[in-house]
């Protein structure tokens, strides 16, 4: 059958069932964005180093994110053209060439332009780990697994800027891309002895003129990776404008920002260890629906004590936002998944353009959310703003994916790849 996997069943299954794999995916997914985030806290220090001003550091930071945006759209296609391992192995040597490149560089310029490198390089994991789930995981077991990968990985993002803050303490900024070297070869490494190829066979003339095409028609596909790409919206305005607010607005200290904005982190992790629990036992439409639900209501209640004037308090506003972040979770990870089960041998094309969407529009929506925060006198305009993505994110999944008696399944995909075969 055209989109079957390349090994045998039980090859398959032994690596569904491995623990190092797991642990791979985990770290894969997360050396591009905890380097981003172990950065953070030495900017400051980068800014008078360099004899710059703090925007210009910044760039270290904006930079390396359009590096993670361009590296979704680039390394899922070649992952589906040459192979998941060629991609990962050739992504960790560009992050490690270019972590060494930011040790040596003399100039804020050099280290900029390294750390757009470092992130295109790094960030092939986040999207061929995607693709590698669904490579050797069944469909509904998808959603599961995303969610197990990313509640673990962002443990390691909570804890990332302290240890690089300890890091440039004790031992100078430079230090910090020595270790973020070492996690890479250490991660390639392990790579090349523990971690098979996965990608799936594909049929003779396809390539990625024909899956973008065929993606791109398909509903379903269009419907799952709109209704991700705006929930992952909600994360970007909300972080981009919750500065302003807290701040600004409330008067509170940037420490005392950071304590509640961690917490919005803890619910987003929370809802991915739900969702690894209640994934085997639903569909991941119905898990969706029940993400919705949950975004509704929090952002409904949030902007209702914006009018009320109650969430002026960081308790008011943080606490209810916690409710949209569990909720968030489950929208993410299944929508994720519906969207890298369309065409599964083409996993690594739809995991890219999804990923590059999101950090893309991602960017757009944070300054937006920063606009609004900073513009404003109350919480209303932001709060707003995430009740009206959370309403099109809804909107999608009503008017754009299909209903359940014609939802994509195993089945049909089947069927559809035994079409397109009798086409070619």
């Amino acid at each position: 059958m055209h989109g079957m996997m390349s090994k045998p069943p039980e090859t398959a299954k032994n690596l569904a069932t491995s623990r190092v794999v797991l642990l791979l995916l985990v770290v894969m997914t997360g050396i591009a964005p905890i380097s981003l985030y172990m950065l953070v806290p030495a900017l400051p220090v980068l800014a008078t180093t360099f004899g710059s001003d703090i925007s210009v550091a910044q760039m270290t930071v904006s930079l390396y994110m359009v590096g993670i945006a361009l590296s979704q759209l680039i390394m899922g296609p070649l992952s589906d053209r040459f192979g998941r391992r060629p991609v990962l192995l050739g992504g960790l040597a560009l992050m490690v060439v270019a972590s060494v490149a930011c040790i040596f560089a003399e100039t804020l310029p050099q280290l900029i332009a390294a750390r757009f490198f470092q992130a295109l390089g790094g960030a092939a994991g986040m999207v061929v780990s995607r693709a590698i789930i669904r490579d050797i995981y069944e469909r509904d077991r998808v959603a599961s697994m995303i969610s197990l990968v990313v509640a673990a990985l962002m443990i390691g993002q909570m804890v990332s800027p302290l240890t690089g803050g300890l890091i440039e303490t004790a031992f100078g900024w430079r230090a910090i891309f020595y270790a973020i070297t070492v996690a890479a070869i250490i991660v390639a490494v392990g790579i090349a002895i523990a971690l098979p190829e996965t990608r799936r066979d594909r049929a003779a003339g396809s390539g990625f003129r024909g899956d973008v095409g065929i993606l791109i028609r398909n509903r379903a596909f269009v419907g799952y990776v709109m209704c991700q790409v705006l929930a992952s919206q909600i994360i970007f305005t909300f972080a981009g404008g919750g500065p302003y607010i807290v701040v600004t607005q409330m008067g509170r200290t940037s420490a005392e920002y950071g304590a509640w904005f961690a917490t919005t982190g803890f619910a987003y992790l929370v809802g991915n260890l739900l969702c690894v629990r209640f994934a085997p036992r639903h569909s991941l439409e119905k898990l969706i629906w029940f993400g919705l639900a949950l975004q509704l209501c929090g952002s409904l209640l949030n902007l209702l004590w914006s009018f009320a004037g109650w969430n002026e308090a960081p308790a008011w506003l943080f606490g209810t936002q916690m409710i949209v972040m569990v909720g968030n979770a489950f929208v993410m990870a299944n929508s994720a998944a519906g969207a890298i089960s369309i065409r599964p041998e083409a996993a690594g094309t739809a995991s890219g353009a999804m990923g590059f969407l999101q950090q893309g529009i991602g960017a757009l929506m944070s300054q937006f959310g920063a606009y609004l925060g900073g513009h404003s006198a109350t919480t209303l305009p932001l709060t707003a703003a995430v009740l009206a993505i959370s309403l099109l994110c809804a909107c999608t999944m009503i008017f754009v994916v299909p209903r359940r008696e014609v939802m994509v399944s195993e089945t049909l995909i089947e069927q559809a790849e035994e079409e397109e075969n009798g086409m070619m």
